[in-house]
């Protein structure tokens, strides 16, 4: 028989989410239920932890100790990009295939790769901008006007200055 379960550990469970909505209990209940909450109190609690990315897939952390969830978001680099478009809310029911072809400041950009820093491969900071103008390209706008993949190309060169950090 397996041991019985500690409520005073800290239970740490990823959840990918679409922002502002209450999801499927269904699909909380084989997580969180064995640790003892209710799925129908969690997602609540999601829905109002995700106000602010309202019609967007984000990832929450739940932190999970005595039987108490504390929820906080870690978004991904391209739910920050489509954030920054600066975008309507979609409704995903009626709205499919959305297109990103707006435009983002440089400054949006070194915004995004600091918060995202902590989670990069890259030594540099250099190479996390690089990673999210790859993100900026996958999710389809431009930066300052320019094509993602041709400010790789210059921060490659030499051409353009990446600050530190």
């Amino acid at each position: 028989m397996p041991p019985k379960f500690d409520p005073s550990a800290v239970v740490v469970v990823y959840l990918r989410v679409v922002g502002g909505e209450v999801g499927a209990t269904s699909s909380l209940a084989p997580k969180i239920g064995p640790l003892g909450l209710s799925p129908k109190k969690v997602g609540d609690d999601i829905a109002k932890a995700t106000t602010a990315w309202k019609g967007l897939k984000i990832t929450v952390q739940l932190t999970i100790q005595n039987r108490q969830a504390t929820i906080s978001v870690v978004p991904s680099a391209a739910s920050l990009i489509i954030k920054a478009l600066k975008e309507p809310p979609r409704d995903r029911k009626k709205v499919k295939h959305v297109k990103h072809d707006g435009n983002i400041s440089m400054d949006d950009l070194y915004s995004i790769a600091r918060e995202m820093r902590q989670r990069s491969i890259a030594r540099k900071f250099s190479g996390t901008v690089k990673e999210v103008l790859g993100t900026a390209q996958s999710v389809g706008c431009t930066v300052d006007g320019k094509a993602p993949h041709d400010l790789i190309d210059m921060i490659n060169n030499g051409k353009l200055e990446v600050p530190d950090e």
